[in-house]
């Protein structure tokens, strides 16, 4: 059965809650969290890496016994040293380090005192008023655990759309690869890349629709097979995701794919538009009457109401349609619109590689610029840069850009926006850089007009360019913080500055709607991928997708301009 990275990722990072809980030597858990990190940001599979022999251990971050746990993983399945871990601890434990008011003392206290073992045992004790009589605890903690398991409760029965993407794509191969077929498409929430998906619906244009079920229902992850039909078939996987799998003929394929990729909204108004032309349109087709009339693509669809093709990501009725019949539909961001990175780590603080290496591989994805902003000093777990280490950091990035030739690593910083909006390094030294990216990483818990005006004070400063992943989250596991964007997208206006779309697929903030707030507000916003490895430039598709949901066009990026016309864009001074 196929181990997937996330699963190796998931299991590494379960033995670092445990022996953290356990009070462990802090190191050697950093060095498991290390490990899962690299692994879920690689875009090649472990599984593959293993068979195909190579050597583990030329990852970032992963030794020699780590390497081994993860051969161990692979090919049992199982990973004893978290079973020999289970048994002091129980593993339900690590989801609980998940909820932001709790650490692993706290988490060994719950379970030690009131015996709490997993959400439901700490639900009832919260409820119940146990938790606030416990030392370290008090009413206002219980509140917000409990605010946070109404999000998980919330959020439990979708998938960021990274992890979808690792568990379907080998399955969208795997039925690709059956004699007869044509045309496998994934569609839904999946197709229109919103950042989390639910269930998800896989057409496939076939002469052969048994041997497709046949390969569907026998497919190695599947979990449950929950019907099993001729042209249709649902199971569960083995990760919780239900996926049903449709045959449809070549000449409803259009009509069936834009049908299945939603969303209900967008499709009730096509409907709409077709009953005033008398058509009827649905999954089979168009008709006139009983009469097909289109249906084999989806621009005969749109065709058919008058409309040109809307891109699946537009697809929320939010104005798309009046957008479309108006002729105002956005040029559409691509990936190869894009010159460069604008915020990236190095393992000067806590990213896994080195200066050169971080730009090799940002000069290999045919970029111009790579923008090194490991983070300022306030950010002490990160072993953040004083004043003295930043200063030589940028004398190392002047050498190397001495030496290169068509690319460039701009000198930057990842400065911390401090609780009464100044900032953790001084201006003298943000004065050498080529730019400089402010952001908030404490003190979540102000007001919503607290909040803002701290990022607006930083934005006040004339060295600053660049807030990053300006709400904080972190989709599934923390909300944003209490902000007003409208306010601070004006801001950004009158001061210059931009707001980062950060393209990790466990933020991807600004969501879709605020970056449409700034196409319509005219500030543009940087796409960066917050990368901290190499294999992280890869997420940079991800905050792509988000910015086509955002209605933005390449003149809406900073990074689609060469680095002459981004350093105009970025001179306040």
């Amino acid at each position: 059965m196929p181990v997937h990275n996330a699963e190796i990722a998931a299991a590494l990072n379960q033995l670092a809650d445990l022996l953290e809980i356990e009070g462990e030597n802090p190191f050697r858990v950093r060095a498991y969290r290390n490990a899962a990190q690299t692994i879920q940001a690689l875009s090649r599979s472990v599984a593959d890496m293993i068979a195909a022999g190579e050597d583990l251990t030329k990852l970032p971050g992963i030794g020699e016994a780590i390497a081994k746990k993860m051969i161990e993983f692979v090919e049992t399945g199982k990973l004893s040293a978290l079973e020999k871990e289970a048994k002091h601890v129980p593993p339900s434990l690590s989801e609980l380090l998940k909820i932001p008011s709790l650490g692993p003392k706290r988490v060994h206290l719950l379970y030690e005192k009131l015996k709490i073992k997993d959400y439901a045992d700490l639900e009832k004790a919260l409820r119940s008023g146990q938790v606030s009589q416990l030392d370290g605890f008090g009413k206002k903690t219980e509140q917000k655990i409990l605010e946070y398991l109404n999000l998980k409760k919330m959020a439990q029965q979708r998938m960021r759309l990274a992890d979808a993407e690792q568990i379907v794509e080998p399955l969208v191969k795997t039925l690709a690869g059956v004699a007869g077929v044509r045309r496998v498409v994934v569609a839904g929430s999946y197709r229109r890349r919103l950042e989390t998906v639910g269930d998800l619906d896989i057409l496939v244009t076939t002469a052969n629709a048994a041997a497709v079920m046949q390969s569907f229902t026998h497919y190695d992850e599947v979990r449950e097979v929950l019907a099993e039909g001729e042209t249709r078939s649902s199971v569960v996987l083995r990760c919780g995701l239900q996926v049903d799998v449709r045959v449809v003929p070549l000449e409803s394929y259009g009509a069936a794919l834009h049908y299945f990729t939603g969303s209900k909204s967008h499709n009730i108004a096509i409907r709409t538009l077709g009953v005033k032309k008398e058509l009827k349109i649905n999954e089979y087709g168009v008709f006139r009457g009983d009469k097909p009339i289109a249906g084999q693509t989806e621009e005969e669809v749109y065709a058919s109401v008058g409309l040109p093709f809307i891109e699946p990501e537009l697809r929320e009725n939010r104005g798309e349609i009046e957008a479309a019949i108006e002729g105002r539909l956005p040029a559409m961001l691509t990936l190869k619109d894009i010159r460069g990175d604008l915020q990236a780590h190095t393992s000067a603080t806590d990213g896994h590689n080195s200066l050169e290496e971080m730009a090799e591989a940002a000069r290999a994805k045919g970029y111009e610029y790579l923008a090194i902003t490991d983070h300022s000093k306030r950010v002490a777990m990160a072993h953040g840069l004083n004043a003295t280490r930043l200063r030589r950091q940028i004398k190392k990035i002047e050498r190397l850009n001495s030496r290169a030739r068509g690319f460039r690593l701009l000198k930057s910083v990842e400065v911390d926006i401090l609780a009464d909006g100044s900032l953790d390094l001084s201006d003298d030294v943000l004065a050498d850089l080529d730019l400089v990216v402010a952001a908030v990483h404490f003190h979540f818990n102000l007001t919503r007009d607290q909040q803002t005006e701290r990022i607006i004070r930083a934005m006040d400063n004339p060295f600053v360019n660049i807030i990053a992943h300006p709400t904080g989250r972190l989709i599934g596991e923390r909300e944003a913080y209490e902000v007003d964007m409208a306010r601070l997208i004006s801001a950004a206006k009158e001061r210059r500055c931009y707001l980062e779309l950060n393209a990790n697929p466990a933020r991807l903030d600004l969501n879709d709607r605020d970056c449409r707030l700034t196409r319509e507000l005219g500030v543009k916003v940087a796409i960066s991928t917050d990368a901290h490895s190499v294999e992280d430039l890869e997420f940079m598709r991800f905050g792509v997708y988000q910015a086509r949901r955002g209605w933005l066009s390449a003149s809406d990026v900073l990074n689609t301009r060469p680095w002459t016309q981004l350093r105009e864009l970025l001179e306040r001074r």
